[in-house]
């Protein structure tokens, strides 16, 4: 699933749930102002909470192909430079 679907969902469900709630609980309109602007902050929270976690998994797996990434170039050179030196000798 893509980062963007994710969050998406996770967006239009926080957004379905809020206006659930708004009908089947009448209140006043302050009342009513006040819990949607409670839940705005809330799915807001949330959604930041959500990219900074797929942030920092993003920065952990790109971290980590890099240094695979490193390690395969440094044996490849290395093999390359055997292959030198046994050309070199014969």
């Amino acid at each position: 699933m893509s980062v963007g679907k994710f969050i998406g969902g996770f967006v239009i469900g926080a957004a379905l749930g809020a206006v659930t709630g708004l009908l089947l609980a009448p209140k006043s309109g302050a009342e009513t102002r006040e819990m949607l602007s409670d839940t705005a902050k809330d799915v807001l929270d949330k959604t930041d909470k959500t990219v900074k976690e797929i942030q920092s998994k993003a920065e952990e797996i790109v971290s980590d192909m890099q240094q695979k990434g490193d390690a395969i170039m440094e044996k490849i050179q290395n093999m390359l430079n055997i292959k030198k030196d046994e050309a070199a000798n014969q």
